[in-house]
């Protein structure tokens, strides 16, 4: 199973973007989603940003992921 995780883009060089997850920051490929800007909540899977998600989406997917985490599922 793949998982892609909600990302904040914090900025952008031509076809790639600093995202941040939960505090850590990594660089993401936009190719798939050309029209991201700076401050767009992105799914992020392997590497690459898949699609532009709003910000509720983003907040609830990343609560259930934290809740996830905590009861070790």
């Amino acid at each position: 199973m793949c998982v892609a995780v909600p990302a904040l883009i914090i900025s952008l060089d031509d076809v790639n973007a600093e995202v941040d997850v939960e505090g850590v920051r990594r660089k993401t490929s936009i190719f798939l989603v050309p029209d991201a800007k700076v401050g767009d909540y992105v799914l992020m899977h392997a590497g690459f940003a898949i699609r532009i998600i709003d910000v509720q989406e983003a907040q609830e997917t990343i609560a259930l992921l934290k809740e996830i985490n905590a009861t070790g599922g």
